[in-house]
């Protein structure tokens, strides 16, 4: 009896390649702090979603996990939520353990206040504040944003006071209108996004050349070659 004979075909179907950087891809992880009602939750819908919702059940602390797009790439984005128990008494936040853990484990911070809550810019320094103290290297990066850009006539704090807090700070600042701006609230998203991905490609970088072995230095050829006469005279001897 013949042996069955086997298909020369069974290897021609082709196989996917994994991209380069598939093992070294991170989530992002960024969170969104403020005090309460500065429409921290409804920036977050209204980038992931577009759409805007004005009013919201009281914060507990959502965590959204989505696959977005970043200057045409694809990436896997968490952002935590947080609620809005932040009290600040001269100049003291007092933070929850929750929003400490949260700290802790995010790459990228937007601190949001509302123009028409004057109370909620001054809990912008302090968060900052506690911030760098968790992460005392300043490459993580922080935005401030003013939010509520359309209730001009409710303004409590200006443009100018946004603009000076962050110069002061080192950080960047913009002042948006969630409600009727979808572009500014996805630019603020995106502009974090970018600089989370900054530090992921440098610590790849870092990690690799810390991983490469030395090469050893190959030896000088006038050297073998002045052995190599001295072991023949050494022989003739």
């Amino acid at each position: 009896m013949r042996p069955p004979t086997m298909s020369t075909n069974f290897l021609l179907a082709p196989i996917l390649e994994c991209p380069s950087d598939f093992f070294q891809r991170r989530d992002i992880k960024l969170a969104v702090l403020g005090a309460g009602s500065v429409g921290k939750s409804a920036m977050i819908v209204r980038f992931l979603t577009k759409r805007f919702i004005g009013d919201y059940e009281p914060n507990t602390g959502n965590l959204y996990s989505r696959l977005v797009h970043v200057e045409g790439d694809q990436v896997s984005i968490q952002i935590q939520d947080t609620p809005g128990c932040i009290q600040v008494q001269e100049g003291f936040v007092q933070v929850l353990d929750s929003l400490s853990r949260c700290v802790k484990w995010a790459e990228g911070f937007l601190l949001v206040y509302s123009i028409t809550d004057y109370s909620s810019y001054q809990s912008i320094r302090p968060l900052y504040q506690h911030i760098r103290k968790v992460h005392p290297d300043s490459k993580i990066p922080i935005l401030i944003v003013g939010n509520k850009g359309d209730l001009l006539h409710a303004r409590q704090v200006q443009t100018n006071e946004g603009m000076q807090l962050a110069n002061e700070l080192g950080s960047v600042f913009l002042e948006i209108s969630t409600s009727e701006n979808y572009h500014g609230v996805c630019d603020v998203f995106q502009y974090l996004c970018r600089e989370v991905s900054k530090l992921h490609h440098s610590s790849c970088g870092d990690k690799r050349r810390s991983s490469i072995i030395p090469r050893p230095k190959s030896p000088n050829m006038q050297d073998l070659k002045r052995r190599f006469k001295q072991a023949l005279t050494s022989k003739v001897k």
